[in-house]
C-alpha cells in the first residue's frame, strides 16, 4: 500500500525498556527523598538522569516514524543517563561502605528474577517503604541493567529496521513510485 511509508509509531508505554525505566524512575524518586540529604546537588543529578532515560525511551519512540537516526540517538541517550545514574547508586554504596550485590550472588539472583517479573512500577513503589537503602540501591542497580540489555536490543532492531526499509525519504520516494506505477502515470 502506497500510502504505509509512514506507519505511525510511539506505542513507547507497551514498550518493557520504558517500563522498567519507570520503575527505575519511581525508585529514584523514593530513594533520593528518603535516603539522601536535601539540598543535595545529587538528588536533582540522580532525579534527572532517571527522568532522561525513562523520558528518552519515550521521545525515541515518538521519533521512529520519521526518523530511525532520532530514534537511535534517543535511545542512545536513554542509556547514557541510565548509566550516569548507575554510577550515582555505585557511589552511594560505595562511599557509605554498604555492599554492592555481586552478579550471581543470592540477593542479586533474586531481585533479578523479581525485577525480571514485574516491570510495574505500582509494583515497586508499594515495596521501597520496608526496604534498606542498600536494598534499594541494588534493586535499582538491577534494573538499572535489564533496562540497558533491553535498549540495546531496541537499538539493535531499529538499526535492522533502516537497513531493511531505509530512512523516511527513501519509503516516501518508494512510496510515491509505486503510487505512480499503479496509477498509470510517468
Amino acid at each position: 500500500m502506497p500510502d504505509s511509508f509512514m506507519p505511525q509509531l510511539g506505542h513507547y508505554s507497551k514498550l518493557v525498556a520504558y517500563q522498567k525505566a519507570e520503575c527505575i524512575y519511581d525508585v529514584t524518586y523514593y530513594f533520593v527523598n528518603n535516603h539522601l540529604a536535601k539540598g543535595d546537588r545529587t538528588v536533582d543529578q540522580m532525579l534527572q538522569a532517571a527522568r532522561s532515560g525513562k523520558q528518552n525511551i519515550a521521545e525515541g519512540s515518538a521519533a521512529a516514524t520519521a526518523s530511525r537516526e532520532t530514534e537511535i540517538k534517543l535511545y542512545n541517550v536513554a542509556k547514557a543517563s541510565l548509566q550516569e545514574l548507575l554510577a550515582d547508586y555505585g557511589d552511594f554504596l560505595r562511599v557509605r561502605g554498604l555492599a554492592l550485590w555481586a552478579k550471581g550472588s543470592p540477593k542479586a539472583e533474586q531481585a533479578r528474577r523479581v525485577c525480571r517479573a514485574h516491570p510495574e512500577s505500582a509494583f515497586f513503589r508499594e515495596r521501597m517503604g520496608v526496604r534498606s537503602a542498600e536494598t534499594i540501591a541494588n534493586i535499582a542497580i538491577v534494573l538499572i541493567h535489564q533496562a540497558d540489555y533491553l535498549l540495546a536490543r531496541l537499538i539493535e532492531a531499529a538499526k535492522k529496521r533502516f537497513l531493511r526499509e531505509g530512512g523516511i525519504r527513501e519509503q516516501m520516494t518508494r512510496a510515491r513510485l509505486e503510487y505512480r506505477k499503479s496509477n498509470g502515470m510517468k
